[in-house]
């Protein structure tokens, strides 16, 4: 058994393309000390599985809960297609044996960079399965892998946005509304990691990192959560 046909095996799908296939699991590291690789770098199935995946569970959630309001449909989805949910998605299929990856990234090792690696080939493996074999075989893999997740998600509640449960709590607590500032911005561009700070007043209550203002606002709520025992 080829070292791809393992993975295609976990996903339970045997694609007719192989480079694509190939493709999704590229980091755009990897082509800078491998510049004659036969496949390009992921980021463009990234794109594509994204907008699937997006599709596909939002068509579940409509069809499945048709008297849920369109709000917590909303936070449902957010909650599915998160990096965090895909990064678990990953890390149980051992994606992670199948990345190549540059020397440097490749010793990276349990970091967040490297979980929205993982995170991020989840969707460029959607990507592929959509060209390779169309989109009723890419909605088996995320109903299979990933709304798979909901019930585990409505019973812990994991699906309130953090954001509006900590400005809700510090005004009723505390008679202040929270303010999100970035500290920093680092790496290249189409990776770029941000740190942004929740505070009350001047007081710094928390720090969250992301690949957007947005997710790092988000972890920066949940860490503030956490930490007011709220």
């Amino acid at each position: 058994m080829s070292n791809l046909a393992k993975l295609e095996a976990a996903i339970g799908v045997t694609f007719q393309n192989k480079d694509l296939f190939q493709q999704a699991l590229t980091h755009r590291s990897y082509l800078n000390e491998h510049p004659d690789f036969k496949t390009g770098h992921n980021e463009r199935l990234e794109f594509l599985g994204d907008a699937v995946l997006e599709i596909i569970v939002t068509e579940y959630l409509f069809v499945n809960f048709p008297h849920t309001p369109e709000g917590d449909l909303t936070n449902w989805r957010a909650s599915l297609v998160n990096a965090k949910m895909l990064y678990q998605v990953a890390d149980k299929l051992g994606v992670e044996n199948y990345l190549l990856l540059s020397k440097g990234e490749a010793k990276d090792k349990n970091t967040k960079a490297r979980q929205y690696i993982l995170a991020n080939s989840i969707e460029a493996i959607i990507g592929s399965i959509y060209l390779d074999q169309g989109l009723e075989t890419a909605k088996g893999f995320i109903v299979k892998n990933i709304v798979s997740q909901l019930d585990e998600i409505l019973k812990n509640q994991t699906y309130l946005d953090p954001k509006s449960k900590f400005q809700e709590v510090a005004q009723e607590k505390e008679g202040v509304t929270p303010v999100y500032k970035t500290i920093k911005e680092e790496g290249p561009d189409h990776e770029k990691l941000f740190t942004v700070g929740l505070y009350l007043g001047e007081e710094l209550i928390a720090e969250g990192d992301g690949l957007s203002k947005q997710e790092a606002q988000v972890k920066a709520a949940e860490a503030g959560l956490k930490k007011k025992g709220w």
